[in-house]
């Protein structure tokens, strides 16, 4: 799986079976300047993955509801979508 890329940094590497600590605040700064790129709305969602193998749920919650605003519109069949909701449903 090769990564994504944003501003030429890698923000969505495969997750390995380490529990990883994210940098918030440079991760944050990050998602609010890629937001709006179109692949940008993906770094919410590993912000949301990272958060949640890390324990910080309600951080998580947020990451999940900010990708999901911003893919309210995509079509509900994209798998990605599916899972992300998946993922946060699992997380209320």
């Amino acid at each position: 799986m090769l990564p994504f890329v944003c501003a030429g940094k890698p923000i969505w590497p495969p997750i390995k079976a380490v529990r990883p600590r994210p940098s918030s605040r440079k991760s944050s700064t990050s998602a609010a300047w890629c937001s709006n790129e179109p692949i940008g709305a993906l770094v919410h969602l590993g912000l949301a993955r990272a958060y949640t193998l890390s324990g910080a749920t309600a951080k998580a919650r947020v990451a999940y509801q900010d990708f999901l605003a911003l893919w309210k519109d995509a079509d509900p069949d994209i798998p990605i979508l599916k899972a992300a909701k998946s993922e946060y449903a699992k997380l209320k």
